[in-house]
């Protein structure tokens, strides 16, 4: 099953981070998010991804043309300009990376995949600057048990400030930021089968918008409702937030295995 991923957008609310690359390029603890989010995935057993790009599509491509090198240990000879690269544990994703256009909405971008998915398959979906300790294998189950055309995941995002109970102008109780906020959100991490195509027009159109709100009315979204970890990378503070859960080695998101058993690692050197 093909996961589809949105990697296009401008990401101008992190603008500290993206104005040289885009935003799923942005590192938490060393590495890209849209590595977090892929893994999340791969630790499902879902290893084919989609990646819809549009601004600064070549810094996702130069990093998967050279992702091989990039995490594996590198001999030189400069004397005659031999390179070895010694290959690890490498996983096992196979990459379509497609340009969707600049200035394309997110629903245009899901539209403009259409020739990468069959009419009637059912895919993934999801953000570039999302993660969350999503289990996506109980998501797809629960997406097939209903029969709809899309589920959303929803999320209980944690509230940004603490609240107040006023009576006449008295404040009779206060709450400080808790645990979650009021009130569930789209958290991405979709199932859709290829038909919701169908309701998008064209690239103007945003997938949170119309597409959205023409499959409720006609009683073909479900909601998935998650209640552990989700965050997106919306805003520096955010950023700096998942990069402290990463560092403290307690990062909720990190659910693939830290260490695969040596009977499954991968050892051989590639000559370039």
């Amino acid at each position: 099953m093909k996961v589809v991923i949105l990697a296009g957008g401008l990401g101008s609310r992190l603008s500290e981070e993206t104005a040289l690359r885009p935003k799923p390029m942005v590192e938490i603890g060393g590495k890209p998010i849209l590595w977090h989010i892929m893994n999340i995935y791969a630790a499902c057993g879902f290893y084919e991804f989609v990646i819809a790009l549009g601004y600064k599509a070549e810094v996702i491509k130069e990093y998967f043309l050279n992702f091989y090198a990039l995490n594996n240990d590198i001999s030189i000879d400069l004397s005659s300009g031999k390179t070895v690269i010694h290959d690890g544990n490498q996983p096992k994703w196979k990459i379509h990376l497609v340009d969707t256009g600049l200035h394309t909405e997110t629903g245009g971008r899901l539209k403009r995949l259409a020739g990468w998915l069959d009419k009637n398959e059912t895919f993934m979906f999801t953000y570039g600057d999302g993660v969350a300790d999503i289990d996506v294998g109980a998501l797809l189950q629960f997406h097939k048990a209903h029969g709809k055309l899309a589920t959303v995941t929803a999320v209980r995002p944690p509230a940004r400030f603490g609240r107040m109970a006023i009576e006449d102008n008295r404040v009779v109780d206060f709450y400080e930021k808790p645990e979650e906020g009021e009130g569930w959100i789209n958290g991405g991490f979709f199932v859709l089968n290829a038909k919701v195509l169908d309701y998008i027009d064209g690239d103007k159109i945003a997938w949170e918008r119309e597409p959205i709100e023409k499959l409720a009315r006609d009683g073909q979204m479900a909601s998935y409702l998650h209640r552990g970890f989700w965050s997106c990378m919306d805003t520096l503070r955010e950023k700096n937030m998942l990069e402290d859960l990463w560092n403290s080695g307690d990062a909720p998101w990190r659910i693939w295995d830290k260490d695969e058993p040596k009977s499954n690692v991968r050892r051989a050197s590639i000559a370039i």
